[in-house]
């Protein structure tokens, strides 16, 4: 006789639910457990809930330029200015326009605040100068694509060969892309090759005795070269801090690939007039380039400084903004006629952002500080009280519904809000030192929210089981038979919110984005929740005589559901037959 067919478990079955349970717990702990070793136990707070200051800056023409402002110019600004107080340390800062000539800068508390208002409210400084020695940083960061773009420096006004001189580095990711893929080649060896050290650069000949060299180096800035880390925004940002025009200095690249001991400025980005990104004109396929216009005094400076650095090594000079470099190109013969171009593997959009960043040197474009607001935290705790109140009540009228409809099935619920409310606790508090997020109005009010979207999750599963019990099975067939019904009604609904909390967060700025983030974020852990919670929870609570039996206060008792007669553990209360003869 042939064994029977094993049977097939019901759709949606779950064989070892404490698998599930036990995983959401260790995830719990694990969270908790991070937050604890990072030492970040709340959440960080945006400027509206922890206070900080907010700087408004107006944008004026100088003198003999009407058109200075204008919207290229001013995001130009914004992205200068952003950059700028990211290397302080601050990652929830806020740069954004307000109307046609304003800027704006919200930087949240525990910031010092004299060094951000010096740092948003001067205007650009952009400076060439000589490298002297270049290497690699002590921390490098991971290759990016863009270590292989080359950029060259050439006079526009010649096509001859020695027009394309290669570059080592290139714009960074926030301010210009660049071309993604390109290996490095053998044309730029001396670019990618090790750096000479100080020793080594000081015994090659230059062609002026007052021109710079490695042996001009101070031996503590050798020092502070050799130890340079340029792996983050705020060491970038700090390797040239308070140094002079005059100064010797050491900086880092924009991607943190490159460190440099640079000489003194030899030209200022005031003597720049102007700088465009074009396709190559002369369709010798350089693609697209950056060209340069000078002044006549900053064109003979530009000639005589190429044409020294063309005699030593490194033969380069680098593009300084801010203290840091946003281009280093190689050149091989001295560059006259106040006319260059700079070319590589651009983009469009990485020729444009370097063309800003250059002009903006010479941009007739300063801004007036007309406003510093420190903003108290007053204000947004209160209004932080007033929505944690309207949460508290919300939640305790959620809460009271679930009793008084759901009885027993409350618990089920009440758990579940606690598991995802401990989850969207540790990630936030993470989140913080992680990615810098903040917690600020906005966000709290998607919290909020996301109770109603978690609460109506557990509600649709919990009526599919009430709705198998009064089809005639018993719980544990039902919570099996009902979960991929509501399975999909649940991941439809949520699929819904997070769409909307992605939008949102894509077309909006500033605070509202806060409101999406966690939004999303809640969505995303509802999820989470419903498929390692509280499908598992029912399944080992339908093995209980409290749910199984159907309790008058279990929330399943097949009386109130309209189920008649009762059902108890699967049998049928038998029915008394009407005809005689079929007694």
């Amino acid at each position: 006789m042939a064994a029977p067919k094993k049977g097939r478990r019901p759709t949606g079955a779950q064989g070892r639910p404490g698998r599930a349970l036990a995983f959401i717990l260790i995830a719990i702990v694990a969270l908790t457990g991070g937050m604890f070793l990072s030492g970040h136990t709340t959440p960080r707070l945006g400027i509206d809930l922890a206070g900080g200051t907010s700087i408004t800056l107006t944008a004026k023409n100088q003198p003999g330029e009407k058109n200075a402002i204008n919207p290229t110019n001013m995001q130009t600004a914004v992205s200068i200015i952003e950059r700028r107080v990211n290397g302080l340390g601050v990652s929830e800062a806020e740069v954004q326009t307000q109307g046609d000539r304003n800027i704006i800068a919200n930087i949240p508390k525990g910031t010092n605040s004299e060094q951000a208002r010096e740092q948003v409210g001067t205007t650009a400084q952009l400076y060439f100068r000589p490298v002297l020695v270049a290497g690699a940083p002590t921390t490098q960061p991971e290759p990016s694509p863009s270590a292989s773009n080359g950029d060259k420096a050439s006079d526009s006004d010649k096509e001859k060969a020695e027009d394309g001189d290669k570059a080592s580095s290139s714009p960074s990711p926030s301010v210009s892309p660049t071309t993604q893929g390109r290996a490095v080649t053998g044309a730029l060896k001396a670019d990618s090759s090790p750096s000479p050290k100080a020793s080594e650069a000081a015994a090659q000949p230059t062609p002026s005795a007052s021109a710079p060299s490695a042996a001009d180096i101070p031996a503590d800035l050798q020092k502070k070269y050799e130890s340079l880390n340029c792996s983050t925004p705020a060491a970038r940002a700090k390797a040239a801090e308070g140094t002079k025009p005059s100064d010797f200095i050491v900086a880092c690249d924009q991607k943190g690939q490159e460190k440099f001991i640079l000489g003194p400025a030899e030209i200022e980005g005031t003597q720049v007039t102007g700088a465009k990104a074009q396709y190559d004109p002369a369709g010798r396929g350089e693609g697209w380039i950056v060209t340069l216009d000078f002044s006549s005094k900053g064109a003979k400076k530009f000639g005589d400084v190429t044409g020294r650095i063309a005699g030593q090594q490194p033969n380069r000079f680098a593009i300084v903004m801010d203290g840091q470099s946003v281009s280093a190109p190689t050149v091989s013969s001295a560059i006259t006629g106040g006319n260059a171009q700079i070319s590589g593997n651009f983009t469009q959009q990485s020729a444009e952002d370097l063309a800003n960043i250059l002009s903006y040197g010479a941009l007739p474009l300063s801004f007036d500080e007309s406003s510093v607001t420190t903003v108290s935290a007053a204000l947004g705790g209160e209004q932080l009280k007033a929505g944690l109140i309207a949460g508290a009540i919300g939640l305790a009228l959620v809460v009271i519904y679930l009793i008084a409809y759901y009885r027993g099935l409350a618990f089920v619920a009440l758990l579940s809000l606690l598991v995802s409310a401990a989850l969207t606790y540790t990630i936030m508090t993470l989140l913080g030192p992680a990615i810098g997020f903040a917690l600020n109005l906005p966000a709290v009010c998607g919290a909020i929210v996301a109770i109603g979207i978690t609460a109506d999750s557990f509600i649709v599963y919990f009526e599919r089981i009430r709705d198998e019990i009064r089809d005639g099975r018993t719980l544990r067939p039902a919570v099996e038979r009902g979960w991929p019904r509501a399975r999909r009604t649940i991941l439809v609904s949520d699929f819904v919110s997070f769409l909307a909390a992605a939008v949102l967060f894509i077309v909006t700025v500033g605070k509202v984005q806060g409101f999406a983030f966690t939004l999303g974020l809640t969505t995303l852990l509802d999820v989470v929740v419903v498929f390692l919670f509280t499908k598992p929870l029912m399944t080992i609570l339908a093995r209980r005589k409290f749910f199984a039996d159907g309790h008058p206060w279990s929330g399943l008792d097949p009386k109130r559901l309209g189920v008649e007669p009762p059902l108890r553990r699967g049998r049928r209360t038998p029915v008394a037959p009407t005809d005689p003869k079929e007694a």
